[in-house]
């Protein structure tokens, strides 16, 4: 018997990705059945609780393995689970579509555009090397010593975190991917456009725009490729690039 996978499809990225597992010749199903080997939810699994992923899970095989997104939740834990969260080459791609989607969303004219990066995690790195390249002048904030030193080593101005509420003014665009609250009384240019893209708030103030989750709501065909070479590489050890 030919064992399927079934793709929870609950978002447009999600759609993609079960289109793009099709193309690579895998059983994709919409049901949930006793002959299911895999099943895939979206990324992050249980953002809004496990009242829908409950009752499939009750219809497959306790041998399925459950491949998704911050897997650590008790409706899954007796399965074998393959968590994407978990694996450095899903989480720089999907950074690197974060990037270019908050880029697109702040929609400017980058040319000498003073812009503030906050935080020097993976979303950090990718604008700050994906704005300097569409010529703004960019400036990344960071707490560490060894990564204000890099930052300028790679040809960005940099700050340490502590000291960027003073000089917000400067700046056209801001982008924080810092998950904690290190700007709770923010006050920016009336020209510039703020970006929350961390998974918790980083800044509290008017005229921030939450940003998270961009690539399944900004470019989910490329979020839905991304999930599906991820399945493919992790669940079936393959390398096809789809």
């Amino acid at each position: 018997m030919t064992m399927s996978i079934l793709v929870l499809k609950t978002n447009a990225a999600m759609e993609y990705a079960a289109k793009y597992l099709k193309k690579a010749d895998l059983n994709i199903t919409d049901v949930p059945d006793y002959d299911v080997e895999h099943l895939l939810l979206s990324i992050p699994s249980f953002a809004g609780g496990s009242r829908y992923i409950t009752p499939i899970l009750a219809s497959l095989p306790h041998s399925a393995t459950v491949s998704g997104g911050n897997l650590d939740h008790p409706a899954v834990e007796s399965y074998r689970r393959i968590d994407f969260l978990r694996d450095p080459y899903y989480l720089a791609t999907n950074a690197a579509i974060t990037a270019d989607c908050a880029i697109a969303l702040a929609n400017r004219q980058w040319q000498e555009l003073p812009v503030l990066i906050l935080g020097w995690g993976r979303i950090g790195k990718c604008l700050g090397q994906k704005l300097s390249r569409l010529g703004a002048d960019v400036t990344i904030a960071a707490r560490k010593d060894a990564d204000l030193a890099m930052i300028r080593a790679l040809g960005a101005n940099s700050i340490p975190v502590d000291n960027a509420s003073s000089c917000l003014m400067k700046y056209r665009a801001i982008f924080n991917t810092v998950p904690e609250m290190i700007l709770p009384d923010f006050v920016c240019h009336k020209d510039c456009i703020a970006l929350e893209l961390a998974s918790k708030p980083g800044m509290a103030g008017d005229g921030i725009i939450s940003a998270r989750g961009l690539p399944g709501k900004y470019a989910p065909e490329a979020s839905g490729k991304l999930i599906a070479q991820t399945f493919v590489r992790l669940a079936l050890g393959r390398e096809d690039t789809l």
